[in-house]
């Protein structure tokens, strides 16, 4: 089979490589899957830079979710079980782990449900109680992470502030639902804020990005607000001050997604059956602006790296032959 295999750390347009490799072989309580299409994740560019948290061994195939066929033909939501990940023509998972695609999305849209739909069902509602009538702001708002709090925030009733950099995000911000579109190249964002919510802040602070913008959410959250910690795109992590925590009265929340696989599996279970149920009712549709071919994943990877895209770009195999998505 076809797989991308990285053998050294680096940027991934450098690092990743198309190869002729053999199909892997499960292990106890794994399965094989046919890769239907692979969604592009941050962390897919850290597993190329040997800076994300977990490190496979070289080579290895990244790609940390996607949408595949069981050998029984059911389509179905797995992430891949490194070092065989998704940016290929076959991909190992957990077989306990494996959940089945909605039917209401097709295996692109399917492939981008899951990481970040979850981070952000479980960012908004397990962690930072949402409740409708709320304000959130969601930071990177036309990125894939953002993009799907957005979606999750408006389907529970809530008033959304998107935060996004440049007019074309700005518009794709608009088209998701945001109530308030802030461009932080054109605009002083916490001016905006305070504008937008009449000097109160907002309730709910989704936060993938850390460094300035996280500066930006400890000045406009509002009274018994929530700050969630979802990642650190911008490459800074910020030390937040405590002593302003506490005179504000605001929480600030982190959320590891990956921990609840561990902790607590059968959240997953229903946090996905939670997801379908709106998917299904067309309260929720990923965001994909574009689906590549394998041979055309590593260029992929590196726009997602570099910050330049908006939603989420898979990699749909069967494109390489012609045939839709």
């Amino acid at each position: 089979m076809q797989a991308w295999q990285v053998h050294e750390n680096g940027e991934p347009s450098e690092v990743m490589r198309l190869e002729d490799v053999e199909t892997p072989t499960p292990g106890d309580g794994q399965i094989l899957l046919k890769v239907r299409a692979a969604n592009i994740n941050f962390p897919d560019a850290l597993l190329c830079r040997g800076q994300y948290q977990v490190r496979p061994p070289l080579p290895f195939t990244p790609g940390v979710e996607i949408c595949g066929e069981t050998e029984d033909g059911r389509r179905v939501l797995a992430n891949p079980a490194l070092p065989y990940g998704g940016f290929a023509e076959y991909a190992v998972a957990d077989a306990a782990a494996v959940l089945p695609a909605p039917e209401a999305l097709d295996d692109a849209e399917a492939a981008a449900l899951h990481i970040g739909y979850q981070t952000g069902w479980f960012g908004l509602h397990r962690r930072a109680g949402l409740e409708a009538g709320e304000t959130l702001l969601v930071h990177a708002a036309a990125g894939g992470v953002g993009s799907a709090a957005v979606q999750l925030g408006k389907a529970a009733g809530a008033r959304v502030i998107g935060v996004v950099g440049g007019a074309d995000k700005a518009a794709v911000a608009r088209e998701l639902g945001c109530d308030v579109v802030i461009d932080r190249r054109a605009e002083n964002v916490i001016g905006a804020v305070k504008e937008a919510t009449g000097g109160r802040g907002a309730d709910v602070i989704y936060d993938p990005v850390g460094g300035e913008a996280y500066a930006q959410s400890a000045k406009v959250v509002a009274f018994e607000g929530r700050i969630v910690v979802v990642g650190f795109a911008s490459g800074t992590i910020p030390s937040p001050a405590l002593n302003h925590a506490l005179v504000k009265n605001y929480s600030v929340l982190g959320l590891h997604w990956g921990l609840y696989n561990t902790k607590n599996p059968k959240l997953i279970q229903h946090c996905h059956e939670q997801l379908t149920e709106l998917a299904a009712r067309g309260a929720i549709k990923p965001l994909v602006s574009e689906r590549v071919p394998l041979s055309g994943a590593a260029v992929a990877v590196q726009k997602v790296a570099d910050g330049v895209t908006t939603g989420r770009i898979a990699v749909v195999p069967s494109l390489e032959n012609g045939a839709a998505a």
